[in-house]
């Protein structure tokens, strides 16, 4: 069987009555044992002083009968008269006097060691009737004869009174909970009134206006922290969503330009009568596009696997200078077409391991290098220097191409963006080298950026090291 769903407000007061339940059950505990034990001690108390004045109404008459001074009492209805229990032997055990309230039942039975010779011995006995009493006995000593004298009273109407007592509890005890439950009904609905407002307002958010904002009452309480957590959530989905659009605006664009340029030179091709050597160059310049369009997938399949790499994934540690070896090998064909002279500063310098995830540095390192040599000038020198900042790794790649403006440097890592001064170059690409090589630096812990430079550009990464 399923669990019965409760509401919040349910659940807090079913918590709150629960909780004043037990407080109620222990607090009418306490009560109940410290009152009883409070008129246990008053009985005892009234029976010690009793018990003295018993002593001076006792007399042997001329039949030497113990006998006792009733007309003491000015009121033949005292209590004292009413409840009292009483019942006298001598040493041997014979009963020398016996209250009529006992009506002919022992109170107590045969006498115990040494009973009420060191004060005042109390105890609770059964009675044959089934009742039970509080007894104390004492020695006392009477023209010359010793007897032990046994007074107690009844406690059955202590324990009637403390039965009332309990009834009493337990009937205003549920009243209690329920009057409870239902102010704790209203406090929790008061309460949680904010937490509905903000459910309200969220409901109403979807992907047209991620913009909106929950209203923060109070920045400094719990539930102003929550809308505050909720409205940092939306900012950051307002901006993942301007990203998505944007970026699936750019990749449709990226995409439907080699697109219509490969259906425009199919129909181009067969409206005319054409030659071999013109079906040659028609399929030439498709497979040109359709490599432009390989090479676009490849970079969005690589930025979505940069993005679905989450911090400290796969990391293991590696030298950088190896890395870095290992892609200007790969990268040597271009560098010794364009006959570029590669410089490396600092490379003694390097001691420290790079802690990352090792295919992704790669990438990244090889798109920045490739972008670096596809725009500098034959005959040029490519400058990179190692160091550390901060116990962190520095790459930096110092180029002598036609740099890249101070209003462009926060924007070259924008997807499918390319400068306007190196957007002329015939080597233009996708526009996504760069973007990916942000996404990999950021996921492994690391970053990247431009700097300015009076000649080429300037590109210098940060990355986690270790020793």
């Amino acid at each position: 069987m399923a669990p019965l769903a409760l509401s919040l407000r349910s659940r807090l007061t079913l918590w709150y009555v629960g909780i004043l339940a037990a407080l109620l059950l222990i607090y009418a505990t306490l009560i109940f044992g410290f009152q009883y034990v409070i008129l246990t001690r008053q009985i005892f108390h009234d029976e010690v002083q009793d018990i003295v004045t018993a002593e001076g109404l006792l007399y042997f008459d001329s039949q030497d009968n113990l006998q006792f001074r009733q007309n003491y009492y000015s009121r033949p209805q005292s209590h004292l008269l009413i409840d009292r229990l009483m019942e006298v032997q001598d040493l041997t055990g014979k009963v020398l006097y016996r209250s009529p309230t006992l009506h002919g039942m022992p109170l107590g039975g045969p006498l115990r060691d040494q009973e009420g010779e060191t004060g005042f011995d109390q105890r609770t006995i059964r009675l044959s009737d089934g009742s039970h009493a509080m007894v104390i006995s004492h020695v006392h000593t009477l023209q010359g004869r010793t007897m032990v004298i046994r007074l107690g009273y009844s406690l059955t109407p202590l324990r009637e009174r403390m039965l009332q007592f309990l009834l009493l509890l337990l009937v205003a005890a549920p009243i209690a909970l329920v009057v409870a439950g239902a102010a704790g009904q209203m406090i929790a609905a008061r309460g949680l009134r904010p937490v509905k407002d903000m459910a309200e307002r969220a409901e109403g958010i979807t992907a047209t206006n991620l913009h909106d904002r929950l209203e923060i009452k109070n920045p400094k309480d719990e539930l102003g922290q929550l809308a505050a957590v909720f409205n940092h959530l939306l900012e950051r989905l307002d901006l993942a969503f301007q990203q998505m659009r944007r970026f699936t605006a750019d990749a449709a664009h990226e995409l439907r330009t080699p697109l219509a340029s490969i259906r425009t030179v199919s129909e181009v091709t067969l409206e005319q009568d054409s030659t071999i050597e013109s079906y040659r160059d028609a399929v030439s310049s498709t497979l040109e596009e359709v490599a432009r369009l390989n090479e676009t997938i490849n970079g969005l399949l690589l930025l979505a696997r940069a993005e679905g790499t989450q911090p400290g994934e796969a990391q293991t540690d590696f030298s950088a200078k190896e890395l870095v070896h290992e892609v200007l090998t790969v990268l040597g064909v271009l560098v010794e077409e364009k006959q570029i002279t590669v410089r490396e500063e600092n490379e003694s310098a390097v001691t420290n391991s790079i802690r990352a995830e090792r295919s992704l540095v790669r990438v990244a390192i090889m798109n920045v290098l490739h972008n670096a040599l596809k725009f500098s000038p034959s005959h040029s020198i490519l400058t990179i220097s190692y160091g550390y900042v901060d116990e962190k790794l520095t790459l930096t790649f110092q180029d002598q191409g036609p740099g890249i403006p101070v209003t462009d440097i926060e924007r070259v890592f924008e997807r499918f963006y390319t400068s306007n001064d190196r957007s002329r170059s015939s080597n233009s690409g996708t526009g996504l080298g760069l973007s990916i090589a942000k996404v990999i630096i950021d996921r492994v812990g690391g970053t990247i950026g431009f700097e300015a430079s009076a000649v080429g550009a300037r590109c210098c990464i940060l990355l986690p090291s270790v020793k």
